[in-house]
């Protein structure tokens, strides 16, 4: 991993750029959609598909669904009965581990239902809590399987009392829609599911089709297409973000394990050939024992190649003075996962402001975050920590305001409204006031 040191180098190499590039692919997937699509950027193909699923409906989703997964429909939704015939074919281990997933994660989100999102009237005005209708959540599918993605996104939303979840995710030839993920959606209380993955899960979500429901919003990770689809589609329905390569910034001191720092950083770096791996530390020893954890664990990786690519290409390991000058960098770089390897590691936290989740201790592996911990992996990339949340319960419920006024209020409130309005130029809005008071003939 390349090494760099200092402060003003170390700010230098983790500007991000001004602006979400979305269309940074290669050579190969540009000419694959020249012949499928006729066109090279994968903004246009997205924009073809959409108005395909738009103009045909479920039509242009089986058409799709062969185009580009390669699999041939009969039918778009996956039966309840698939649901439960799926626990005969996943290992009872992973059930068990997927049925305590879930069971944190929505314990979680009800604390925070429950600390979050109240209604109240005070002084002739307040608010109303209501969950959303009907949401729609992308659980990447095709080459692999992801049922943690579908607990993490479909039980923070029945949690927030969404009345119902529609679960979208590729299919894959021979078994559709893997056991495992149909094992999450049930323990999630997903209320229907659809084989159709990509760019047109989007679309259908967004407008609806003969068999997909049009739901209020989108919520979900996926690989460029998708999230170039969620970007396309925004305002006809919400989406929960623009999630892109997964990130982790370690800050260690000279009492972190290079042992715990270097797995940490390969699971990460494993995710995918853009992920960045990235550790600031204290100390120039760690720096090095880390750099040679690194060559040593990953020998055996199942996905090496990737996370050699990305360790090359965005992997970093930064030498600096201090531990207030990793914070201040980590703010800077605003990225998915913080995780704190330092001795008082709690004491920090306070300081933190700008991260998707912070992992606090050596003990507290992002790993834990992936799966197990409770809040939901999906979080905000590409340094929009610095305004966006992880995905959480307020992602699927609405506030409105309340405006209940009594006699006194309204001649108290009424002639600076008026003063108001006639000084924009709105006549009518000040006849409006105006009529309610007293001496209004």
């Amino acid at each position: 991993m390349k090494v760099i040191k200092g402060f003003v180098p170390a700010k230098e190499a983790l500007k991000r750029p001004a602006f979400a590039d979305f269309d940074l692919v290669s050579p190969t997937l540009r000419r694959s959609l020249k012949t499928m699509f006729g066109v090279e950027e994968p903004v246009a193909a997205v924009r073809q598909i959409i108005g395909d699923v738009r103009a045909r409906g479920d039509r242009a989703l089986f058409d799709l669904g062969q185009k580009l997964d390669g699999v041939e429909l009969t039918e778009l939704e996956v039966g309840r009965q698939k649901m439960k015939d799926a626990y005969l074919a996943v290992d009872p281990k992973l059930v068990s581990a997927l049925e305590l997933a879930a069971e944190r994660i929505r314990a979680f989100h009800a604390l925070q239902k429950e600390k979050l999102g109240v209604g109240f009237m005070e002084h002739g005005v307040g608010q109303l809590v209501r969950p959303l209708e009907r949401v729609g959540v992308y659980a990447p599918g095709g080459t692999a399987a992801y049922p943690s993605t579908v607990l993490m996104t479909a039980v923070p939303a029945k949690v927030a009392g969404v009345k119902e979840v529609i679960l979208t995710t590729a299919p894959r030839a021979g078994e559709i829609v893997p056991p495992a993920v149909l094992v999450a959606a049930d323990l999630a209380g997903v209320d229907r599911i659809y084989s159709v993955g990509g760019a047109q899960a989007i679309a259908a979500l967004a407008y609806g089709t003969e068999s997909i429901p049009r739901v209020d919003k989108i919520c979900g990770p996926g690989n460029i297409f998708v999230v170039l689809a969620k970007k396309e589609v925004y305002g006809t329905v919400a989406i929960d973000g623009l999630q892109g390569p997964s990130e982790i910034v370690i800050i260690a001191d000279e009492t972190a394990s290079p042992e715990y720092c270097a797995a940490d950083l390969l699971a990460q770096a494993e995710h995918d050939s853009l992920a960045s791996a990235i550790l600031i530390t204290t100390s120039t020893k760690l720096a090095d024992l880390v750099n040679r954890e690194v060559e040593r664990q990953r020998k055996d990786l199942s996905r090496r190649d990737i996370a050699v690519e990305s360790l090359t290409s965005n992997g970093k390991i930064i030498v600096i003075d201090s531990i207030d000058e990793a914070i201040s960098l980590a703010n800077l770089f605003a990225p998915e996962h913080l995780s704190l390897m330092v001795a008082g590691a709690n004491s920090y936290v306070g300081r933190i402001a700008n991260a998707g989740c912070v992992f606090v201790g050596d003990g507290s592996t992002v790993v834990f975050g992936d799966y197990v911990a409770g809040p939901s992996h999906v979080l905000p990339t590409g340094g929009t920590a610095r305004f966006g949340s992880p995905l959480n319960v307020t992602d699927f419920i609405k506030f409105i305001s309340l405006v209940d006024l009594d006699v006194e209020s309204v001649q108290r409130l009424g002639p600076p409204a008026s003063v108001i309005a006639q000084a924009e130029g709105f006549t009518a809005h000040a006849r409006a006031v105006e009529k309610r008071l007293p001496d209004s003939e």
